[in-house]
């Protein structure tokens, strides 16, 4: 599957998408580090790439509608995270992804489970 990592993800993280077999790319190599939400959500849309994120304000699905995406994922980590609790929940997440696809969903993925808000029927 094809990812857009946003510029909270380091080297380890886009490392673990590429042992599990992912196309991830990060908005730091692509030099989109400052951009305004809504233009790396129609970056990641245009490109095919579900958009992987630690940013809330992409949980709003008036402003980020995942319907014509590629999926919005936010990780959500509790106050003063740990890498190794961030590398936990990404494997958590990439683990999901053999049973379902995130495509045209926001995924909320927190400790221990994740929240699946699908498309509605428009």
């Amino acid at each position: 599957m094809k990812f857009k990592l946003d510029e909270n993800f380091g080297q380890r993280t886009i490392e673990l998408f590429h042992a599990a077999g992912h196309d991830a790319r990060t908005v730091f190599d692509e030099k989109l580090s400052g951009v305004p939400d809504y233009q790396l959500f129609e970056v990641a849309c245009a490109e095919s790439r579900c958009l992987i994120t630690l940013d809330m304000d992409f949980s709003d699905p008036l402003r980020f509608r995942p319907a014509p995406s590629a999926g919005i994922v936010i990780i959500r980590l509790p106050i003063n995270p740990s890498l190794a609790l961030l590398t936990v929940m990404i494997r958590q997440f990439l683990r999901a992804l053999e049973a379902q696809s995130p495509a045209r969903a926001l995924w909320v993925v927190e400790p221990g489970r994740i929240r699946v808000h699908q498309h509605e029927a428009d």
